[in-house]
């Protein structure tokens, strides 16, 4: 039985889905997967031993089929010891299946395999074993069958799949998700929202990365130390996971790079990567697949040739901008250099973007807590042309429903005047579809005077700093 020994946060409506399953009476199929890092594991850990439920937790590794096997065979009979009075380790898959089913009997029993790519790819019949178990004399008992996996597109394609022979047989699936920007800020009771802001930047919400910063008195402090220094736990992590996943790396690599560096078309990716357009192309969807990299449309105008590939994990976005480029002065040991020359001038443009990502995310919260002027059912970034000028432009978020929008514009800046409003409120009318138009401008400081009274007269204008972005309060003005 796993013992919890960390600190956990959120996962809240996660573990009452589990429970909820859990309590129900017979056989349960759940498949739980998620990127490396993400707290897939923690999360069933602190299922399991919240309510101290009867448990084999098994972690498959990558090694040969009997090894596996013989992994299993301790687990169960860490469960019901009187079986090592008679063997070391089960014959087959089948007997190891079956004296579990013999054992639990009726009783309450969470069977979680850890890592099921592995063992899947040590054994290509391990699905197609369960597959009789589940469709046969699982039926008769309350266990709940736990498959988790970290490779994204192994539990897609060959647990979930059509292809699969478990396909359609998992009474509940979960994609295990990073924290988004609020949960984050729960790991940094001591910091200002600046630097959880930032903090959350650098990590992409993944637990076990947001843990390693939270040692640290500040989010400078905490980048030198853990991506900086050839000691740190993030240093080598993009390039030691990208060796986990696939053949090529040093070609990903590139690729990465080129598009942390502002490429988004395929064409400009190969060119400077000096890769050849169609292999890139390839290489692309392998990267979607991995949720490393996606490709953003424009609201509106979904067409193929409008899309922006980015880099969509963000701690892989600031290690290929600012570590992977600054490798030589790292390995000299010239971490503050590196810090204060190569990356705090260029924060306030990083941070851009994914500020941006913070205040959707924002929105989507006040939305399900029905805060907001209407419910909106779309919401995304736009760009295009404008008609009316002549003009490539863009707007930073646009939420709408119906004959309802909602326009905002996100700054990163410490005071934000009232000429960005006037900007925003412009280029809205290109939108003549929509009646009913509400602007937002968000600032990671403050507005000015002129722009705070323009927006007491009018309730159609919400202005929200990064402290309100943190307190997730109503605002002040009756919506």
């Amino acid at each position: 039985m796993f013992i919890i020994n960390f600190d956990f946060y959120g996962r809240e409506k996660e573990l009452l889905d589990l429970d909820r399953a859990y309590n129900q009476e017979g056989f349960k199929f759940l498949v739980v997967y998620g990127r490396r890092r993400v707290g897939k594991s923690s999360l069933i850990q602190r299922f399991i031993n919240d309510g101290i439920k009867p448990n084999i937790s098994f972690m498959a590794l990558e090694q040969n089929d009997k090894q596996n096997l013989e992994g299993f065979s301790e687990a169960i009979l860490k469960k019901y010891g009187d079986g090592k009075k008679y063997l070391d380790s089960f014959v087959s898959w089948e007997h190891a299946i079956e004296y579990v089913i013999h054992k639990a009997g009726k009783e309450k029993l969470v069977l979680f395999i850890d890592e099921y790519p592995y063992l899947a790819n040590s054994n290509n019949s391990v699905s197609s074993i369960l597959q009789k178990y589940i469709d046969g004399p699982f039926k008769d008992t309350n266990i709940t069958l736990i498959l988790c996996g970290s490779s994204m597109s192994f539990m897609e394609n060959q647990v979930l799949g059509q292809k699969s022979p478990l396909f359609g047989r998992r009474d509940m699936q979960y994609k295990i998700e990073p924290f988004d920007y609020f949960d984050s800020s729960k790991f940094f009771k001591e910091w200002d929202n600046e630097q959880r802001a930032i903090a959350y930047a650098v990590t992409g919400g993944i637990p076990q990365y947001l843990n390693k910063l939270k040692r640290y008195k500040s989010i400078a402090e905490g980048i030198k130390n853990e991506f900086l220094k050839r000691s740190g736990f993030l240093y080598e992590e993009p390039r030691n996971l990208l060796m986990q996943e696939l053949r090529e790396p040093s070609v990903y690599n590139s690729i990465i790079k080129m598009i942390a560096s502002g490429s988004t078309k395929p064409n400009d990716i190969a060119s400077r990567a000096g890769e050849e357009t169609s292999k890139v192309s390839k290489y692309l969807l392998t990267l979607i697949n991995l949720h490393l990299v996606k490709k953003e449309f424009p609201m509106f105008n979904k067409q193929e040739r409008n899309g922006l590939y980015v880099v969509s994990d963000y701690m892989f976005l600031f290690w290929y901008r600012f570590v992977m480029g600054n490798n030589g002065s790292i390995e000299s040991g010239m971490y503050e250099y590196v810090y204060e020359e190569k990356i705090l001038p260029e924060i306030p443009e990083y941070m851009g973007h994914i500020f941006e990502d913070i205040c959707i995310q924002y929105l989507k919260r006040e939305n399900s807590r029905r805060k907001l002027p209407f419910i909106f059912d779309e919401i995304g970034r736009w760009w295009g042309n404008n008609q009316i000028e002549k003009s490539q432009q863009e707007i930073d978020i646009i939420a709408s429903s119906g004959k309802n929008a909602i326009f905002c514009e996100c700054k990163w800046k410490k005071k934000v005047g009232v000429e960005v409003l006037e900007s925003l409120i412009k280029r809205s009318e290109i939108f003549k579809q929509f009646e009913d138009k509400y602007y937002y401008i968000f600032a990671k400081g403050s507005f000015s005077e002129q722009l705070k009274r323009i927006s007491e007269e009018k309730k159609n204008i919400i202005l929200i700093t990064l402290d309100d972005l943190y307190g997730l309060e109503q605002t002040s003005k009756s919506l």
